[in-house]
């Protein structure tokens, strides 16, 4: 490890030199040195996908401390899931592989490596190649796929990644000019529904792309439920001036409203399918404000007071100061129902740092002493895990604990002890922009107390 500590010392060395030189160089000479540091930081993801490679035959990520490759990527080099998820993608499809036999194989991508590894091609030639791959269909042979291959590795070392995006795109109409019939795995895979992220009105938009059954069954709602005056005041439906758009969107939300009513809907994690909101006695008093949905979506107080208004809910109210209970409202009240309530208040989402999971989709864990460690299933002791963190608990390094404010945190092993933080703040919004009391724990530093 010495040796390559310091190979990796010697270049951050010369490219203060680098640096350094440039000052006293001419504008054709600057121009010749971009070239020439392009095409190295080019071949520099070539050490990378050997790396990975190594990694992803030889050990699993469990033994490291993760319950998957992409958690030890974003955990130890502190990146994106998006960006682990590029990185390991390119590594299989870069990397150099062995077979079930151990004899080295070439990479799947072979010409595509070579360019890369050479520094001829960049991170966007790299995208645009990908895409053609993933775009060729499943009965294109391995030949015309290696030699596709070999021709978008020579284009692109020759080229900027426009160019080569118009000639990949060519090359795909000559290979696949109409194609096969695709299959209804295929079919399956093109229909969506996303909402998206919430906007600072409480709003957010639906994209999505449906088939033709879910079609079928949304037109006949509609056709009810946004007629002009459906889900109006009496008084109100004569003078109905919404816009369709407007009368669809009354309209799911009377229908999704009467589905939960409905209790038709089961239950999840330990209690029936509905809505869960968490907000303090202050703001209730105040009447402006937001609440936490166990989904993780801000309503603002005066919306909170309607939804209140139906039994069919939970209702739980907190002191902002002291994070005392004061009430929780329901008609039916069971011990581990109310216990998970209380974690919905408390915690709100999946408390390890970095994780946006929010409540509806949380398992209760037993932050100190898990159940078969003679733990206790204690209010105090409970707290919030995402189903992939809780599992990952169970065959890693990764421990809890509660601090003396009574949030988790989530001490990783040493293998991937980098700094991070302990304590995961996202699902609190209400601290924001708050100053923290002396000795408080945030998501943004460490417990004082950590070792």
């Amino acid at each position: 490890m010495d040796g390559v500590a310091e190979a990796v010392g010697v270049i951050g060395e010369q490219l203060a030199v680098l640096a350094k030189a440039a000052e006293d160089l001419s504008h054709r000479e600057l121009i010749g040195l971009l070239a020439e540091l392009t095409t190295v930081l080019r071949s520099a993801p070539a050490v990378e996908h050997a790396v990975l490679a190594r990694l992803l035959d030889e050990t699993e990520p469990h033994h490291l401390g993760e319950a998957s490759w992409k958690k030890v990527l974003t955990t130890a080099l502190r990146i994106s899931s998006a960006e682990a998820g590029r990185r390991l993608q390119r590594a299989k499809n870069l990397g150099p592989r062995r077979a079930m036999t151990g004899e080295p194989l070439a990479p799947v991508w072979e010409s595509t490596a070579a360019a890369q590894a050479q520094g001829h091609l960049g991170e966007e030639h790299v995208e645009i190649i990908a895409k053609f791959h993933k775009k060729l269909p499943s009965w294109v042979d391995v030949d015309t796929r290696a030699a596709a291959d070999a021709q978008l590795a020579h284009t692109g070392s020759g080229l900027g990644p426009e160019e080569l995006a118009q000639v990949a795109d060519r090359l795909l109409m000559m290979i696949d000019q109409d194609g096969p019939e695709p299959s209804e795995k295929e079919k399956a895979t093109r229909f969506w529904v996303k909402l998206g992220t919430q906007q600072r009105d409480g709003g957010r938009t639906i994209s999505g792309y449906v088939d033709a059954e879910t079609s079928a069954y949304w037109e006949a709602v509609l056709a009810k439920e946004a007629a002009p005056g459906a889900n109006m005041a009496e008084q109100e439906k004569a003078g109905d001036t919404r816009t369709q758009g407007q009368r669809n969107h009354d309209g799911l939300k009377a229908v999704l409203r009467r589905t939960l009513e409905s209790g038709q809907l089961g239950s999840h994690n330990g209690l029936p399918v509905t809505v869960i909101v968490s907000t303090t006695l202050q703001e209730l008093e105040k009447g402006a404000g937001v609440a936490v949905t166990g989904g993780g979506s801000l309503l603002p107080i005066p919306d909170l007071i309607r939804l209140a208004a139906d039994a069919h809910h939970y209702l739980y109210v907190f002191d902002g100061h002291t994070g005392q209970s004061l009430y929780l409202g329901r008609a039916k009240r069971l011990a581990n129902a109310a216990q998970r309530i209380v974690l919905h208040a408390r915690d709100r989402g999946c408390t390890r740092p970095g994780c946006t999971v929010p409540g509806y989709w949380c398992q209760a864990h037993h932050a100190s002493a898990d159940w078969k460690d003679d733990g206790h299933t204690d209010i105090d002791d409970l707290t919030f895990a995402c189903g992939p963190e809780n599992r990952m608990i169970e065959n890693t390094g990764w421990t809890t604990r509660k601090n003396s404010r009574n949030q988790t945190e989530w001490i990783p092993p040493p293998d991937l002890e980098t700094g991070q933080h302990r304590v995961n703040g996202y699902h609190h919004p209400d601290r924001h922009l708050l100053p923290h009391e002396e000795g408080e724990d945030s998501s943004t530093s460490r417990d004082c107390d950590d070792p």
